[in-house]
């Protein structure tokens, strides 16, 4: 089988994260490189990990090691260029959350997929755990009935400290809040259990903070199966957790856990009076656990890679994601229902996941640092 060469972009606190998932590939990936305009850093990393070549330019690396896959771990306002660049290049791409900034930048990506016949794919590890795929194989064989009510919660605490680094806190560098950079790898993994999403409302306010974006926002979201849900984003939450609870005709399964999960994390309540045999049977049959990491995404994504197939969390479904959180603020900045499919070119949202607005902020509370 094919050894995939492939380059790390960025080298801060989640670079770590992609050296352990190159490891899970056992062989299959090799990390030839590493890149951060921070030089120390990069060199510091790539002694730490072993890495054989450090760069500081990006378009410098591109020209010099050509490699197979690109690994980005920077700050957000550079995914989509980077991810373009890379493609251009003859990279495929697995772009760290948020994949863009806009709907407007996603279609840039995709076209820039067309173009040159490779793929960018948002790291949304959520999604890869064996057990996900044990619960949507319940589900889609119809053991659970359909599915009626959906809870998502991401509740994390982010104090001045973690703001405070320059460019966290501020719609043209973090492109958003708890939204966009906290709650977003829940939304895609409640998208991926619920189906796809009709419309939504939604309030968002800046009440604790001393930032641009927004530290709470909350959402009612109806999906095209008719089922309805509720999502919280919170960097307010001094009790810290994420929370997903699904509750079908049969069944109500919850998921309580933090930053990653396995199937002991998960919860199945069937619907009195009691248990289903065959429910409960078909339950405790779990596939061979493979744990919520970057390492499973890896993993998937070199397979893709060898069936020369669309990424999953590419495409179609990296854009479901993007629009629900561009379709949340726009609700919460207009006061108005906003349906799936409605933000296109001419709408303010469709450049800028705020419109260009900012959201409500508590009276007496001290100004966004300047």
């Amino acid at each position: 089988m094919k050894t995939y060469r492939a380059v790390l972009v960025g080298t801060g606190s989640i670079g770590d994260a992609h050296v352990r998932a190159v490891e899970d590939t056992q062989g299959r990936v090799t990390l030839d490189a590493a890149v951060d305009i921070d030089a120390k850093r990069v060199a510091d990393f790539a002694g730490q990990h072993k890495i054989p070549r450090h760069y500081t330019d990006y378009a410098t690396m591109l020209k010099a090691e050509r490699p197979d896959i690109i690994l980005i771990a920077t700050p957000p306002a550079q995914h989509a260029s980077m991810s373009i660049a890379g493609m251009e290049a003859g990279a495929w791409v697995l772009c760290e959350k948020p994949l863009c900034g806009s709907l407007a930048e996603l279609d840039l990506i995709e076209a820039a997929e067309q173009r040159t016949g490779c793929f960018t794919s948002c790291i949304f590890q959520m999604r890869f755990g064996s057990s996900t795929a044990h619960v949507r194989h319940l589900a889609d064989q119809g053991q659970l009935g359909q599915p009626l009510v959906g809870v998502c919660n991401t509740l994390w605490f982010r104090d001045a400290a973690y703001y405070a680094v320059p460019w966290r806190g501020r719609w043209n560098t973090e492109l958003g809040g708890p939204t966009m950079g906290l709650g977003i790898h829940a939304m895609d993994h409640f998208l991926h259990l619920m189906g796809d999403w009709r419309d939504v409302r939604a309030a968002a306010g800046t009440l604790d903070r001393a930032i641009e974006v927004e530290d709470v926002s909350m959402a009612i979201v109806r999906f095209a199966n008719g089922a309805m849900g509720s999502i919280v984003n919170s960097a307010l939450s001094p009790r810290q957790e994420t929370y997903l609870r699904l509750d079908y005709q049969r069944a109500t399964l919850e998921l309580t856990h933090l930053y990653g999960y396995s199937r002991d994390n998960w919860k199945l309540t069937p619907i009195p009076p009691g248990p289903d045999d065959s429910l409960m049977q078909a339950w405790q049959n779990f596939p061979a656990e493979i744990s919520s990491s970057h390492g499973a995404q890896l993993n998937a994504f070199v397979a893709d890679r060898d069936a020369q197939r669309r990424p999953l969390t590419s495409g179609f479904q990296a854009r479901q994601t993007l629009e629900l959180l561009t379709a949340i603020y726009k609700s919460a900045f207009t006061g108005e229902i906003v349906p799936r499919g409605s933000i296109r070119p001419g709408d303010s949202f469709y450049t800028a996941l705020h419109g260009h607005r900012a959201p409500p902020r508590t009276k007496g509370q001290p100004p966004e640092r300047g």
